[in-house]
């Protein structure tokens, strides 16, 4: 039970860490047993000489440690913090190996006149001592020449320097040709390695110790930030040194250090990629055109990086701003529907001098003003559907690009989505021997066609994340939009497929969850029933009895949910659902929270993704005065907030590291008054979650195992707009709603809703997330895992209303103009249920009915409402009001249900002024 919690956090996680490190080996890889990877690298010769030792230089900011044989970096350590690292020092001897990327060195493609085959070179692949250049330059910390550990036949001379930069350091390559012919440099690369080596870690020295970081592909404008996990600061920051723009962002699949769910690897950061897309990405569209440069004979260029110190992860911007680089701020980000209005704001020392948009009209840019003369502004508006780059050039030459991707109205893209989920998705095949009719099932948008046999049995399963994502986005689609014809199949799948097959519905395991419906037992079924063309001998082919397990916690909220969202169809609109009373649904959905920690207690321990739902359900039981249940529930999700609140970081799951626990953790701190923990589990995600200009990155909760899991591409990769997105955008908005004037929040929140969403296609289909690799840069081909991104959308989407001392009046979510003293939003979102002004810290909810406009007069406060009219099934709205308790009450006359005030709505629009 929820009350016998192991006070041994580590040695759970340890645990977890070991079991699913063994199954990842053993499914996907072609070892025939797990071994032990860094014992392999070991035993490697060591070649960076390191019992040579090592060259300390200080600067006010940073102690630099350099191994002395390679110059290469053996520590990178802010001053202000003791005992911590951005590098992988700890495992550098282990790394001390050919072929091990270090901070320092350098990744060439080359290719002399006359030739037709780019030739690589790499300081790393034969290690040898280079030569220490000699010099008197104060600057100058070290600096030596490379050629001893490149190829002889190099038609270039590539020398390294680092120096003092007013503090900072900058890491600078000048490379020099001396060939008689022209070379040209068509890939470049400078290796970024810093510490995001996770394995053997415990959850609190991997906060304490380790980083991840983000790029922003800007081109000139273009920096990393190195973010600790506890998201506490200093943050590093590098920065173009002279003429290196950060053109692509590049995974070193060929470092031997052991990738896995606990390290996703290294990338580097490159000037040029040319050689790249003519040949490995060819079949990509990169995020900036791949560039190369020619150098004559005798002629010299310089490439390098800075690197500096923002005191806090909020601080970027204006630490930036502060090195004189420029700053995007992309309101309300940078996926952009086509009907909703964009504002772009840039900071930057010299003035814009053009702009470029490609695909040509992709986009329209016109210029505006910002309450703050030091940015320049601009109107954004989306017109053609798909990626989109905006080049802005400055008046001195540097180059900026920023990513937009341009998508469909909210609305019509969630009906799309509904609408594929519900037809292309639908399984309906009634022999079906696993009982999975009807149901929406795992789709191939590849092959298009729908997945009914995966050796990976849960994604044609209907459970696990993998194969729950179908039917979870459908169910969780009707609560955003309504549609009669699609929720007339969901009663079907709900009363037939879901409650009697994935969850029991009698016995001793009685509302338990399955593991997965489809299995792999051939003995047991007739021939033929299991394609040959697939490999059933892994760990992830379960047997009926490993598919019938109850015990897997996370499986839980998938189908409270799915009865959840049935109750509040039912009870707040007329006729949608007939099969069952809104009676039935609520309480199979408490059963279902229910028997998730009296079924399933050891991973129900931890924080679940979808946890939101079990607070939703219990204000549900609240409201409907079911006071008992209501109690209980509340009674076991106390005991597991009770254990978070004694660990210093509560994110554990069945992952060594995860991101999408913090979401519940975040939730039910917040309810208990544990704000300490609260604060904690905010900080830990804005470490993960960053915002910069580039609608892949920004929001994106980082992911980079479930490719593995639920996706068709299967590899571990850093995912753009996996479910993290959607689901940790939950409690950061969520904090900013206690926060309003924290404009970061609500970027990044905002990032992670529209992220959500972002990757949905043009026919409607949700795919697992976006593959970040150069090579690749598109959807995965699998719907996989989206539903739990969907279902954050679903809870969490809402119009914010902000006005900022430096951009002005903002809205996210909505067209904002001026009328006269009055602040009027159009709503835009797809539910079009929830707006927070926040100015007034009012937050507007309505569970039937849906906003058109909302006005409020700054200088009175006075708030008006304008709600759509009526349809047949939805004769009333729900209006709910949380509001400051110190700032002016609003109320309506109304009467009120379960808490709500009741609106009858009209033919056409209804209008409400809030008292």
């Amino acid at each position: 039970m929820m009350h016998n919690f192991t006070s041994q956090h580590s040695f759970i996680c340890k645990r977890a860490c070991v079991l699913l490190s063994v199954a990842l080996l053993l499914s996907f890889s072609n070892q025939s047993h797990a071994q032990d990877p860094w014992k392999n690298l070991e035993k490697r010769p060591s070649t960076l000489n390191l019992e040579k030792g090592l060259l300390t230089f200080n600067t006010p900011k940073f102690r630099l440690k350099l191994a002395k044989a390679s110059q290469t970096v053996a520590a990178l350590e802010p001053i202000s913090e003791k005992d911590f690292d951005y590098t992988p020092s700890g495992r550098l001897k282990q790394r001390s190996s050919n072929g091990m990327y270090h901070l320092g060195d350098i990744n060439l493609r080359l290719k002399a006149e006359g030739e037709t085959v780019w030739t690589r070179y790499s300081t790393a692949a034969n290690r040898a001592d280079v030569l220490s250049i000699q010099n008197k330059d104060p600057k100058i910390f070290a600096a030596a020449d490379l050629s001893p550990t490149l190829p002889k036949n190099i038609p270039l001379n590539v020398k390294r320097f680092w120096e003092n930069e007013n503090g900072n350091i900058a890491l600078k390559f000048v490379l020099t040709n001396t060939a008689k012919r022209n070379v040209e440099i068509g890939a470049l690369g400078m290796p970024m390695i810093f510490n995001n080596i996770l394995q053997g870690e415990e959850l609190e020295q991997a906060h304490a110790k380790n980083v991840f970081y983000d790029p922003y592909i800007g081109n000139d404008a273009g920096y990393l930030q190195v973010t600790r996990l506890s998201g506490n600061g200093p943050v590093l920051l590098v920065t173009p040194l002279g003429k290196s723009p950060f053109e692509a962002y590049n995974p070193l699949l060929d470092d031997p250090t052991p990738k896995g769910i606990d390290f996703e690897g290294f990338h580097e950061w490159m000037v040029f990629s040319k050689a790249y897309a003519e040949n490995e990405w060819k079949a990509a569209e990169q995020w900036n055109n791949p560039t190369s440069v020619i150098l004559k004979p005798g002629q010299s260029r310089e490439y390098g990086v800075q690197f500096t110190l923002s005191p806090s992860i909020k601080a970027i911007e204006q630490t930036l701003a502060a090195n004189k680089r420029p700053v995007a701020v992309g309101i309300p980000g940078y996926v952009l529907p086509q009907n909703t209005e964009a504002k772009l704001f840039l900071n930057y020392v010299k003035k814009v001098k053009s702009m470029q948009v490609e695909p040509a009209g992709a986009l329209i840019v016109t210029p505006t003003t910002a309450a703050n003369a030091a940015y320049q502004a601009y109107l954004i508006s989306s017109k053609q559907w798909g990626r989109a780059r905006l080049t802005v050039t400055y008046a001195d030459g540097l180059s900026q690009t920023i990513n937009y991707k341009v998508i469909k109205p909210e609305a019509e893209l969630v009906k799309d989505y509904g609408h594929f989920l519900t037809t292309k998705q639908w399984f309906d095949k009634k022999d079906d021997p696993f009982g999975r009719a009807p149901s929406a099932i795992t789709y191939d948008y590849d092959k298009k066609q729908q997945v009914a046999q995966d050796s990976r049995v849960w994604i044609a399963g209907l459970s696990d994340e993998g194969g729950a994502g179908s039917w979870l986005g459908a169910m969780m689609k009707q609560l955003v939009q309504p549609d009669k014809t699609e929720i007339d199949k969901l009663q079907e799948f709900v009363n037939k497929t879901l409650f009697g097959n994935i969850q029991h519905a009698n016995g001793p395991q009685k509302y338990g969850v399955k593991k997965s419906v489809f299995y792999y037992q051939p003995d047991s079924l007739p021939k033929g029933t299991y394609s040959d063309s697939l490999n059933w001998k892994t760990w992830a082919a379960w047997s009926h009895k490993d598919a019938n397990d109850v015990g897997r916690s996370y499986n839980y909220p998938h189908v409270t949910a799915a009865h959840w969202v049935m109750y509040r169809l039912a009870r707040n609109h007329t006729n949608l659902v007939t099969q069952q009373n809104w009676q039935w649904y609520l309480n199979n959905s408490y059963e279902t929270a229910m028997s998730m920690v009296k079924q399933a207690p050891y991973y129900a321990q931890f924080g679940q993704m979808e946890g939101t739902v079990f607070y939703l359900l219990l204000m549900d039981l609240k409201a409907e005065n079911w006071n008992d249940k209501a109690a209980l529930l509340e009674k076991e999700m106390r005991a597991r907030a009770d254990h978070w609140h004694t660990l210093k970081y509560p994110f554990g799951s069945e992952m060594p590291w995860d991101s999408t626990g913090q979401e519940e953790v975040y939730l039910w701190s917040q309810y208990f008054g544990f704000d300490d923990k609260a604060q904690v589990t905010i900080n830990a995600i804005l470490g993960y979650m960053p915002t910069v200009p580039h609608w892949g990155y920004n929001g994106s909760a980082r992911r980079y195992w479930d490719f593995l899991y639920g996706g068709k591409l299967s590899r571990i990769e850093r995912q753009l707009h996996h479910y993290g997105s959607g689901l940790n955008a939950i409690p950061v908005l969520s904090d900013y709603r206690k926060h309003p004037d924290d404009l970061y929040l609500l970027r990044v929140g905002y990032g992670g809703q529209m992220g959500s969403v972002s990757n949905i296609t043009q026919d409607g289909f949700g795919p697992a997330a976006f593959h970040s690799y150069p090579s690749t840069l598109k959807i995965d081909g699998l719907s996989g895992d989206y539903g739990p991104n969907f279902f954050g959308y679903a809870v969490n989407s809402a119009t914010y209303i902000a006005n900022d001392k430096n951009l002005g009046w903002l809205a996210f979510g909505g067209n904002l103009k001026r009328e006269g003293g009055m602040i009027v939003t159009e709503i835009t979102t797809a539910s079009a249920q929830r707006v927070f002004i926040a100015p007034l810290k009012l937050w507007l909810t309505l569970d039937a009915g849906t906003f058109k406009t909302v006005s409020f007069n700054p200088a009175t406060g006075k708030v008006l409402l304008t709600l759509n009219a009526a349809d047949a099934y939805t004769p009333k709205a729900y209006l709910r009001i949380q509001q400051d308790a110190k700032g002016k009450r609003y109320k309506l006359n109304n009467a009120t249900e379960r808490g709500a005030y009741v609106i009858p709505l009209k033919e056409t629009v209804t209008t409400v002024s809030l008292l």
